[in-house]
């Protein structure tokens, strides 16, 4: 005799169509991947930057509604590498186009097709011939063009050097920032994955663990206090994680960078942008989770971290784990 086991913890039955399934979210840094990922939970889970090759992992993010539940990899921009963490953000991204049931391909709508979309069409039209999934080409950052240039014949054209090369399920135009598009995204998505189980609690958003997002947040802080002068030459490791008798979740910060020109800008005259940096962090952290927070921020020089396998491993960057 079978168990309806929804009904034995108390959970809804899910319809008989429900959809589930695996998403990867890849495209060339700067496409606007996280931010699309942001706008599909409703929740800001990957770090945000105008500097292209912010996300340096995969990241896993969950949108769950009645019908469906679709578990998106937010994987890093593809590019060319120059370090052994270019060489793992490139693996990162490549490893999930045959692991996931549907494909979206992010571009920048607002710039001209080049040398680097045809990388990643060859890549992914050697995918294609090994039976690889659904493709969906995203032409992002449709509210950076003009209003006729958003007409469907006009983002047509701007297709047309991708469906040239590759043969896409759908083609649509979205906006990731101001939230264009994103429904038919969705339903385009319910079309396309298979009948399926939830895998997560409804109420889940992504897999990271506490700690990481919390780097990633005082990462992201960096990026946006210091611009150009720090552009990829900083990584952040929580080296102490303790609840204090008082309630308050003590966190120790351990900021890498290369040279001590770097760590003197992100320490700033008298520890002003260090400060500023900590405050900033400290205040998204305590919303996210709630929490009353004391963060230490140190940082260290590590002179060619990104070359550094060792390093990268205790960073999490260990493409074993791929």
């Amino acid at each position: 005799m079978g168990i309806d086991l929804d009904a034995y913890f108390g959970h809804a039955a899910l319809p008989a169509d429900y959809r589930s399934g695996f998403v990867a979210l890849i495209g060339r840094p700067n496409a606007g991947k996280s931010t699309l990922l942001n706008r599909l939970l409703g929740q800001k889970i990957a770090i945000v930057s105008d500097k292209p090759q912010t996300t340096r992992t995969k990241i896993q993010g969950i949108y769950t509604d009645d019908t469906m539940q679709a578990v998106f990899f937010d994987t890093p921009g593809l590019h060319k590498s120059k370090h052994k963490l270019g060489d793992y953000m490139n693996k990162a991204a490549a490893v999930t186009f045959g692991d996931v049931d549907v494909i979206c391909y992010l571009t920048d709508a607002s710039q001209p097709f080049g040398g680097g979309e045809a990388h990643i069409c060859q890549q992914l039209a050697d995918s294609v011939k090994q039976g690889g999934p659904p493709l969906f080409l995203l032409l992002n950052k449709i509210d950076l063009l003009p209003e006729g240039a958003r007409e469907p014949a006009a983002l047509a054209e701007l297709a047309a050097p991708f469906c040239s090369r590759l043969d896409f399920a759908q083609v649509l135009g979205v906006s990731a920032a101001e939230g264009q598009g994103v429904e038919q995204l969705l339903a385009a998505l319910r079309e396309s994955l298979p009948r399926g189980p939830r895998y997560y609690d409804e109420e889940q958003l992504t897999d990271q663990p506490e700690k990481q997002i919390m780097a990633e947040i005082i990462r992201e802080k960096i990026f946006l206090a210091t611009r150009e002068e720090i552009p990829h030459a900083v990584a952040v490791i929580i080296s102490q994680y303790q609840r204090r008798p008082n309630g308050m979740l003590y966190l120790e910060a351990q900021i890498f960078v290369e040279r001590d020109s770097q760590k003197g800008i992100i320490i700033g005259k008298g520890g002003a942008m260090l400060r500023s940096i900590g405050q900033a962090a400290r205040a998204e952290i305590e919303g996210l989770f709630d929490e009353q927070l004391y963060l230490e921020l140190r940082v260290k020089v590590k002179k060619d971290w990104r070359d550094d396998a060792w390093l990268l491993k205790s960073l999490g960057y260990d493409p074993k784990k791929l």
